[in-house]
């Protein structure tokens, strides 16, 4: 990876942290993310005693899979202390209902590519929109093989190359400075799960596209989401106005039906941690397929 594109992780866990008090607001893409996620859930057979929710955000995945299950210990991990303490507090009127929480509970704040987990420690590891934060994926991907015990199931969502591509082209004759992180394709992901160590992957992409009145709104949701440029050669200081017109001016060519859209291509996976240690399964070989559906956000940005 480029300098230029190398993420520094302190100005992503000051983003979130910025972000924290006001996520559950605007996350509509991570909320609908992660419920497709778990309706993958449906056609794999696996009863977990332990799933680390890696990227845990503010809790969405954690309290779902705490109440599918019942009988699991979840721990939740994030970059983020803040966003810790949000996913403990949303958590809080659950815990005076046992029926429907009966889940132990543990909140870990930690990188995911240098997990403070022993080897084999879980059944399940759960990872929704948090990939695309890391600076090697590849060690993120060994990092999870090393800590999901034998047999153990890897369930995913990250965000591939389409992601944001608008913005990308309506920047890209401004200046030369990186805006957009990179993303990773979804063969290469398939790629690399089976490099890792990982057994019969599937990998699915599809496009969700959130629409926007104009470029501020688009930006001041990236914002709030703290989807910030934390990429080294990312510009330093304010965007003059004359910079500003030009930007508005290179991303309108996008607008349709009166509206501004931001592309999301999201890349869904799961992989058992199967076969020796360290080395591919028998079952190697990565299943990719396009998911049909696509959707489009209203004005509320709901999807």
């Amino acid at each position: 990876m480029s300098d230029a594109l190398h993420l520094d992780k302190r100005l992503v866990r000051r983003a979130f942290d910025a972000a924290a008090a006001g996520y559950d607001q605007v996350a509509v893409l991570q909320r609908e993310v992660a419920t497709r996620l778990l309706e993958r859930l449906n056609y794999l057979a696996h009863e977990p005693r332990l799933i680390l929710d890696a990227g845990a955000g503010t809790g969405f995945g954690t309290r779902a899979l705490a109440a599918r299950y019942g009988e699991a210990t979840v721990v939740a991990l994030d970059l983020a202390p803040r966003m810790l303490e949000a996913a403990r507090a949303g958590q809080a009127w659950w815990r005076r209902m046992p029926r429907l929480w009966p889940a132990r509970q543990a909140f870990v704040c930690a990188d995911i590519e240098q997990l403070p987990l022993k080897a084999a420690a879980g059944d399940m590891i759960w990872s929704s929109l948090a990939l695309q934060w890391c600076n090697s994926l590849e060690q993120a991907f060994s990092e999870f093989r090393r800590v999901l015990s034998p047999s153990g199931l890897l369930v995913f969502s990250t965000f591939g190359p389409d992601t944001l591509r608008e913005l990308r082209e309506a920047f890209a004759g401004i200046d030369g400075y990186t805006h957009v992180n990179r993303f990773m394709d979804m063969h290469d992901i398939g790629d690399l799960l089976v490099g890792t160590g990982f057994a019969t992957p599937v990998v699915e992409m599809e496009t969700i596209t959130l629409t926007y009145p104009d470029l501020k709104a688009c930006l001041q949701d990236l914002k709030a989401m703290g989807a910030h440029n934390v990429t080294q050669g990312r510009p330093q200081g304010f965007m003059g106005k004359g910079r500003w017109r030009a930007l508005e001016a290179a991303y309108e060519r996008f607008r349709r039906e009166g509206r501004l859209p931001a592309t999301f291509e999201v890349v869904y996976g799961h992989a058992w941690a199967a076969g020796e240690r360290g080395r591919p399964g028998r079952d190697s070989a990565v299943i990719r397929m396009p998911v049909a559906r696509r959707a489009r956000a209203g004005e509320d940005g709901s999807t």
